[in-house]
């Protein structure tokens, strides 16, 4: 399955299908906010309402107590302008709080739920896209969407209701003259449909190499040592030119099309004004029009095109906004291939796991395991060998459903491995990964990721359930006991030390298969003992798979496998598996 989110496959009718669901997914997010976005909204309309009352006002107190000096009823409308004025004070400030307070709950679930979804994909997602452009999808795409709804949304809908209520003032005081200044309007209306989708494509693109250059550093900064060690900066500030010259170049077309409506719009304000003053001054001359009405009509054209200059900038806003839910949108819209299948009556068996006829692809075409065939029985050691890029370490995941076989089956007590929830799987199968993964924290938050069972457990209790299974000799290895702290990168800790953690973490929970991916490669001989005698103390049903290239650390397996181009083969005994090495090495 292709999980590349810069692929551009879909066809018309799916893109068109995906965007449904997307646009249900965004009103599913915004849904806990209607009662607030309703409350703004009110606000927004009272306060586009007394604004527009204004211009009236003022053209009525023209015609019908300044040219009369009536100062009476100036003073008195007057207050009644302060008070209108006041109360449009208070109402803008409540709802800008309310929409702050929107926006930064949404962008609060928005997280989580792209998070989440990140969490349910499959290892495929990960292989196909950079850690670094995720990042800047879950921090700066959102951030835009934020900034549109916490910013944008209340201006823009304060324009469109002041915009349309100027209109019908207009209309209502002479609708020859608002036509005629509304001529200008109607000319941006088409401007702005053409031009959008260049300027959200350019957003798009810029989000895009934005993305990339986050990814280009977060790779760089995790190679660090290795460029230090081969004395290649200047290859980073090569890679880092190379994104920072294309975001710079993608961010100033960007803002050369985010800025191209204010000045249109200012152009077309300036036209409609103009259009006012002079029909309005020939109104006047033929008795139809007052001096009032006049600066009224000009004040609401004020009220009609000022909205739209800053819709010019909001729409550009808008247009980074949607192009930034896009590409949220392209995770969310994500399922996982590994889906979970109803259950089915289980076949009686003998053995723990069988894999049947099972045949594997990272690319379609191109068969890393082709019909493979192994049966695996409680309490026994079977070990895997074969070259480097052989696939044993692509056997081991499918055992433990990181992937999927492209054809066959695999069975776990005669149920389809794919029936089983993940929690349920991974309660059974533990696995010792070739490079171990560690996170910041303690070393008993580390010992206790994943295993839920033991999180409620003082640390005399963990350490009671660690020597059950002999591993407090490991435990001895750390001076600060469960309490040792250790950083994300395991800078101060040896790769041994890093494998002991996650040897810990995977036989505390005691788990009924236990795959060891050259578990024991970087640990020293007295330690690699230590294991052994762990191992040995593990229950008698405890069936191990274990991968090592030191024929050594096989040498006591029930059963030996060589895996080798696509295919594997029962050795049978360690002399057969040397051999088959051999002949592997001389023929390559």
């Amino acid at each position: 399955m292709n999980y590349n989110l810069n692929s551009t496959q879909k066809g018309t009718a799916a893109a068109k299908k995906s965007k449904v669901s997307i646009l249900k997914k965004l009103i599913a997010l915004i849904g806990n906010e209607k009662k607030a976005l309703l409350i703004a909204m009110l606000f927004i309309f009272t306060n586009s309402v007394l604004n527009l009352i204004g211009p009236y006002i003022i053209g009525h107190t023209v015609d019908n107590y300044i040219v009369t000096k009536q100062y009476d009823g100036i003073v008195r409308y007057g207050i009644i302008l302060f008070c209108i004025y006041a109360v449009v004070l208070m109402s803008g400030y409540v709802q800008t709080q309310l929409m702050g307070k929107v926006g930064q709950r949404m962008l609060f679930n928005l997280r989580n739920t792209v998070f989440e979804k990140l969490q349910s994909l499959p290892i495929d997602f990960f292989n196909q896209n950079k850690a670094g452009d995720l990042i800047s999808r879950v921090n700066n795409d959102t951030d835009k969407i934020n900034q549109f709804f916490s910013q944008s949304l209340v201006q823009f809908a304060n324009s469109i209701f002041t915009m349309i209520g100027a209109g019908i003032f207009l209309l209502s005081i002479n609708y020859k003259l608002a036509l005629a200044a509304l001529i200008p309007a109607a000319i941006l209306f088409v401007f702005t449909r053409a031009v959008s989708p260049w300027v959200k494509n350019q957003n798009t693109n810029n989000m895009k190499s934005t993305g990339n250059l986050s990814a280009e550093i977060q790779e760089s900064l995790n190679n660090f040592k290795v460029i230090v060690a081969f004395n290649r900066r200047d290859y980073f500030r090569k890679k880092f030119d190379e994104a920072n010259t294309d975001n710079y170049k993608t961010a100033i077309k960007a803002g050369i099309a985010n800025n191209a409506f204010t000045p249109v719009y200012t152009f077309s304000a300036a036209m409609g004004q103009m259009i006012v003053l002079a029909y309005g001054i020939y109104l006047i001359s033929m008795g139809v029009f007052t001096v009032g009405l006049l600066i009224s009509f000009l004040a609401y054209i004020t009220q009609f095109y000022n909205p739209l200059r800053q819709i010019a900038v909001l729409w550009a806003n808008l247009q980074t906004a949607l192009a930034g839910w896009d590409r949220i949108a392209q995770i969310l819209d994500l399922e996982s291939n590994l889906e979970i299948m109803e259950n089915i009556t289980p076949e009686k068996t003998c053995c723990f796991m069988s894999l049947r006829d099972v045949s594997f692809a990272y690319t379609p075409g191109v068969n890393i395991l082709e019909h493979v065939n192994i049966n695996l029985e409680r309490g026994k050691s079977y070990a895997l060998v074969g070259p480097t890029g052989g696939g044993k370490t692509t056997t081991a995941s499918l055992m433990a459903r990181l992937y999927d076989p492209s054809e066959g089956q695999i069975l776990l007590n005669g149920t389809d491995l794919r029936c089983y929830k993940p929690e349920q799987r991974t309660a059974k199968i533990g696995f010792i990964l070739q490079e171990p993964i560690l996170f910041s924290g303690t070393l008993r938050d580390n010992i206790l990721y994943g295993n839920a069972c033991f999180e409620p457990l003082s640390n005399e209790e963990l350490i009671a359930e660690m020597k059950e299974v002999g591993l407090e000799g490991l435990l001895e290895r750390f001076d600060g006991g469960l309490d040792s702290i250790i950083n994300v990168s395991g800078d101060g800790m040896s790769l041994g030390q890093k494998q002991m953690i996650a040897f810990i973490r995977a036989v505390i929970r005691r788990p009924d298969l236990l795959i060891l991916d050259e578990a024991t490669a970087n640990i020293d001989t007295v330690t690699e003992q230590l294991l052994d005698e762990i191992l040995r103390k593990l229950p008698k049903s405890t069936i191990q798979i274990i991968i090592a290239h030191r024929l050594n650390t096989i040498e006591n397996a029930d059963e030996i496998f060589f895996v080798n181009a696509g295919a594997v083969t029962k050795a049978g005994s360690m002399q057969e598996a040397v051999a088959l090495l051999l002949n592997n090495k001389r023929a390559s």
